[in-house]
């Protein structure tokens, strides 16, 4: 089994195909809901607007069809018996819906996460209370009563204001293990400036300590009753551990002829964690890793949670992995990591996350692209798939959402630069995967560069070019740099030369753009995806 890989397509198919079973250490998964985006996390566009890419990948998950029918007797006809009659009742109270599609859709992928676990595995299931009530009948379902740890409460905003209702400002997260022997470390919480003040006292090396009882007067139980350093009491402990505490510099004599017992506050781990996570404040506008997604989960989340279920050289897996913070932490952390998406919008922001959180990292992307014939099926497949891959074959490339309802933009993805200090200047990068192109498409690329008062536009086509749209892109001149170089304002390229590491002309940045620590780029391997 690959690991630290990414796979592009639907994460049943890839979950049944390419990963064995109990070969997971952890699962971590925050599926969408809902195309209103009421409940997670949908790409938006720069303009606020929900990105209908995901909308349209996720539609059948979001609304009773034929495929969501299909996916109910499939559960029905594979999955074990007490699955079958979770599931059938489920639908006989819920109905044929857009929640049971859902549940559908989860149900038979859950099936599959507790095929691929370990037996010391953990899944951490992400969800908030719209359906995290459903979702734990089909857990405990799954994977057994008995294997239920904790719902988790996040508090992953401030103060709401909701309408004639209490304020929802948190998430649910459930944690299942699959047996009774899993992996576990303790975390813990620092202490709070209360606690912190009871320690006192310093000793000559300047350790903080505070002092305890160590008589077992009036508690039930009783005690040791003995003479210790000429003070006669009944102790909490014998005479062995007294003995001991002493030899170790513990004990405390008093001025009054007491013993009492020295607790240094370097020797407390902290409040041991509890389910309530008030802690871990959401992604503000400001914060570094915020990468502009209306529900990206920060990266504290995923990594007390990797901390906690899983050891460094663990495989952790989450198949919605959208923005992919699971994978930056785990990756942070020393774990091996597996992501899935169904849309290449999803991996094409991953490459760029992980190249730039990582010096020299090493991944594989299976399910683009690797040649030609791979890039005219995926244009034929899906167009939209396809404008946001070959984006992302530009170095820095951003795909920019999707056009399938309302105007097009003519902008299909941007790359910036700074070739002058605190001046970001930026690219519109225009994709055409039709063999029917013309000169007009770009006379229309020169109109937005001129209207979006652009550097430079780089138009991506999958078939050649014209002579004619090669003239009418050397008309419109070259963009004179600061530091001295020209750079045609617009350039084509072909898929092919692209495949072929072919670069666009731009001007060196003088300064990182977006992480001020950018790594070094890593030849990333891509690996055709076979499905069939």
């Amino acid at each position: 089994m690959d690991t630290n890989v990414l796979y592009y397509g639907d994460n049943l198919e890839i979950l049944r195909k390419y990963i064995p079973d109990s070969s997971i250490d952890l699962v971590y998964l925050d599926p969408p809901f809902n195309s209103q985006a009421t409940y997670n996390v949908l790409f938006k566009e720069p303009t606020g607007k929900p990105s209908e890419a995901q909308i349209t990948a996720f539609e059948d998950t979001w609304h009773w069809t034929q495929e969501a029918e299909h996916t109910f007797l499939e559960i029905i006809d594979s999955a074990p018996a007490s699955v079958v009659e979770m599931i059938r009742s489920l639908r006989s109270f819920i109905g044929t819906n857009d929640m049971m599609a859902y549940l559908c859709m989860m149900c038979i992928r859950l099936v599959e996460l507790h095929r691929i676990l370990k037996p010391t595995g953990s899944i951490y299931l992400h969800c908030d209370p719209t359906a995290s009530h459903y979702l734990k009948v089909m857990m405990d379902t799954i994977f057994g009563i008995a294997s239920f740890r904790n719902e988790i409460v996040w508090k992953r905003t401030s103060a709401h204001n909701d309408p004639e209702r209490y304020g929802a400002n948190i998430d649910n997260i459930l944690f299942y293990t699959k047996s009774d022997n899993w992996t576990w470390n303790q975390i813990y919480r620092p202490h709070g400036k209360e606690y912190i003040a009871r320690f006192r006292h310093k000793d000559s090396d300047g350790r903080l300590w505070s002092d305890y009882d160590l008589t077992a007067k009036g508690l039930s139980g009783g005690g040791y009753e003995y003479e210790y350093k000429g003070i006669k009491s009944l102790w909490r402990c014998p005479i062995e551990t007294m003995e001991k505490l002493e030899a170790e510099g513990k004990l405390h004599f008093t001025r009054l002829g007491g013993i009492r017992l020295k607790r240094y506050l370097d020797e407390n781990l902290g409040t041991v964690l509890q389910s309530l996570w008030d802690d871990i404040p959401p992604i503000n506008s400001q914060a570094r890793e915020r990468l502009g997604y209306p529900t990206q989960k920060p990266e504290a989340l995923l990594e007390r949670i990797i901390s906690a279920s899983s050891e460094a050289g663990d495989v952790v897996l989450d198949p919605f992995c959208g923005c992919g913070t699971a994978l930056v932490a785990a990756h942070r952390l020393k774990r091996k990591w597996i992501g899935i998406d169904i849309t290449y919008l999803a991996i094409g922001t991953m490459k760029w996350r992980l190249d730039s959180a990582f010096t020299d990292i090493e991944y594989k992307v299976i399910g683009e692209p690797k040649d030609l014939t791979g890039a005219k099926a995926l244009a034929e497949q899906n167009k939209y798939q396809f404008q946001w891959w070959a984006v992302t074959l530009i170095h820095g490339g951003k795909p920019y959402g999707d056009k399938k309802k309302g105007t097009d933009t003519g902008i299909d993805g941007y790359l910036y630069f700074m070739d002058e200090k605190d001046k970001l200047k930026k690219g519109i990068l225009s994709v055409k995967g039709g063999e029917n192109i013309s000169v007009s498409m770009i006379r229309d690329l020169g109109h937005v560069i001129d209207r979006e008062k652009a550097e430079i536009g780089i138009f991506i086509t999958l078939a050649p070019p014209t002579k004619p749209m090669e003239t009418e892109a050397a008309t419109k001149g070259f963009y004179k740099s600061p530091l001295g170089t020209e750079h045609p304002r617009i350039q084509i390229l072909t898929i092919e030369e692209l495949l072929h590491k072919k670069k666009p002309d731009i001007p060196p940045s003088v300064a990182p753009i977006q992480n001020p620590q950018k790594a070094k780029r890593k030849e990333v391997k891509s690996i055709p995806m076979d499905l069939t």
